[in-house]
């Protein structure tokens, strides 16, 4: 735990003089006491009923002063909040691997029902897009609240041939950031092109952007989900490298067969591995995570952690509200407890 004012600790070396004063006026009471000839007025001076009953109303009163002491060296403690997350684009490959059957039903039927799980979890005010790519990245449904028309637009993937990550988070991005001056049109029709895609959309921006730390952008999230390795379009690396720069995190999701898997599509016959090492690394740029899912149930499980990270964030925050909040319940307990026993307040 931090302070941001903690030179008012201080006043927690009053509290022994507290203690002092409380023993002091206690003897000063039973010298009093003795002076007086009846018996019962003995024990009026001193209180009536057990003895520890009077000390419980001033400690407790002595711990809310301490708490109070310490709400005042405004404290700030790591807790779970509410995160800003606005919008989260969900890119998705379509691509015809994604037809396989080693995780049941089939790759891209299993990434369906999670992605719409997944929709149910978040609360209504996130704004959510899609983005399905293959061979090139489109956008199928822009950021909306409406879970209804992103359901529907996750029902309408077409499997297609290629796989373009490396496109995939630059649509992505350009869905988040419309103004930002990367050329889409530009960036689709040149989908093969190996290197440099990226790099020249980020050029294109505008001239006073000044790129961020990676990940401090709370406002927005992207989620790519991929069975493959990346055939044609930008680098995906260098596409992390925008995401980077713009503080957007890319959190990347493997399914399928790690080792590679061959898989007949169209009358082609194709070799499908995933390449963790280029989600791991696209991920680690952007300061996100990767995630692996083997199984439809290890999907559904990924989801849930991305719920739960895009929805509550561990933060930094003062919490001297609550320190006060104690000291107030302790100071009423102690004058309740002192009212009901001894007919006075202390």
């Amino acid at each position: 735990m931090n302070f941001l004012w903690p030179q008012n600790l201080w006043f927690l070396a009053a509290l022994p003089l507290l203690v002092v004063l409380y023993l002091w006026l206690l003897g000063r009471k039973r010298k009093l006491a003795v002076r007086y000839a009846s018996l019962a007025i003995v024990r009026e001076a001193l209180g009536s009923g057990p003895g520890w009953r009077r000390h419980v109303p001033p400690v407790l009163f002595l711990l809310a002063i301490a708490t109070l002491c310490v709400a005042a060296a405004r404290p700030m403690a790591v807790v779970l909040l509410p995160s800003n997350q606005q919008t989260i684009i969900l890119a998705m490959d379509v691509s015809g691997s994604m037809r396989a059957t080693d995780v049941l039903p089939s790759r891209l039927e299993a990434a369906q029902n999670a992605a719409k799980a997944f929709l149910k979890q978040l609360p209504r005010h996130v704004k959510v897009g899609i983005v399905a790519f293959a061979g090139s990245a489109q956008v199928a449904q822009l950021p909306t609240t409406n879970r209804e028309d992103l359901v529907t637009a996750i029902d309408r993937f077409q499997l297609q041939r290629a796989t373009a990550t490396g496109n995939a988070i630059v649509i992505s991005l350009a869905t988040l950031f419309p103004d930002a001056g990367i050329d889409l049109a530009s960036l689709q029709s040149g989908r093969d092109r190996q290197r440099g895609t990226a790099i020249d959309a980020e050029r294109k921006e505008k001239k006073d952007f000044t790129p961020v730390a990676p990940g401090s952008f709370s406002s927005a999230a992207i989620i790519m989900l991929t069975d493959g390795q990346r055939t044609t379009g930008v680098d995906p690396l260098d596409a992390a490298k925008v995401a980077a720069d713009r503080g957007v995190k890319v959190y990347t999701v493997g399914i399928g067969t790690v080792d590679g898997e061959t898989i007949g599509f169209e009358g082609w016959s194709m070799r499908v591995r995933l390449d963790e090492e280029t989600l791991k690394a696209i991920a680690n740029k952007t300061g996100a995570e990767y995630f692996y899912a083997g199984t439809a149930e290890d999907l559904h499980k990924v989801y849930e952690s991305l719920s739960s990270k895009l929805t509550l964030e561990k933060k930094e925050t003062e919490i001297s509200a609550l320190f006060a909040m104690a000291a107030a319940v302790l100071a009423l307990l102690s004058a309740g407890l002192s009212l009901f026993w001894f007919n006075r307040i202390l």
